[in-house]
């Protein structure tokens, strides 16, 4: 899971965040880029939703007739997300998972989604985090990953993350195709979030916790 005390928030408090509604990544919709992506056609096969919160992005990718599973590591928020695709008809499928094992599913995928995860990791985290992926993501297989970026100065959030550190975490087994600016809707910036929109295939094998 996220370091999250690296960046001065707790388990504890990150929870909290949730049952007080006050997660300013959850915004009540899916994110316009990923909205954008779908329109593309770039979500195709199973779909895994990385960090899902309570599932807006995957009910929306469902709705379209995609075969999507949802994780995140907070069991209210895992409920949330299947209490919605009840309430609306939907067949997403959501588990309470640790991002950083990923092979224990016993799935293979061919798109997948990180929408707001990678920031949280820790140095240490990040190629554990890349080696998971791998294991579930099918040669070929693409992914599509939003993190903030260090071109976001305005205060609070989670840590910044550059182009470079991104390229040094996912090179052995990758094909980064494109890192782009975009804005990322929350509720700390009003404008949108600076973020890197990367989008990326899986070419070769990857050992879980290879540097």
């Amino acid at each position: 899971m996220p370091d999250l005390a690296k960046d001065g928030v707790t388990q504890q408090t990150f929870d909290e965040l949730y049952r007080d509604g006050a997660a300013a990544w959850e915004i009540g919709r899916p994110q316009p880029e990923v909205i954008r992506l779908a329109d593309a056609g770039f979500f195709a096969g199973r779909i895994l939703d990385i960090g899902c919160g309570t599932g807006e992005n995957a009910l929306m990718l469902t709705s379209r007739g995609l075969d999507v599973l949802g994780i995140d590591q907070i069991e209210p928020v895992v409920q949330c997300a299947r209490a919605k695709a009840g309430d609306r008809g939907l067949a997403a499928t959501f588990k309470v998972h640790d991002a950083l094992m990923l092979q224990d599913l016993g799935l293979t995928f061919d798109t997948v989604l990180d929408s707001a995860v990678f920031h949280g990791f820790s140095d240490e985290q990040r190629p554990v985090y890349a080696a998971s992926i791998a294991a579930v993501l099918r040669p070929g297989g693409r992914m599509a990953m939003i993190c903030f970026s260090e071109a976001e100065t305005r205060d609070g959030g989670p840590r910044r993350v550059s182009q470079q550190e991104i390229r040094d975490t996912f090179k052995g087994g990758w094909a980064i195709d494109e890192i782009r600016p975009i804005r990322y809707e929350a509720k700390l910036y009003g404008d949108g979030a600076r973020c890197w929109l990367t989008l990326m295939r899986r070419t070769g094998s990857a050992d879980l916790g290879a540097a």
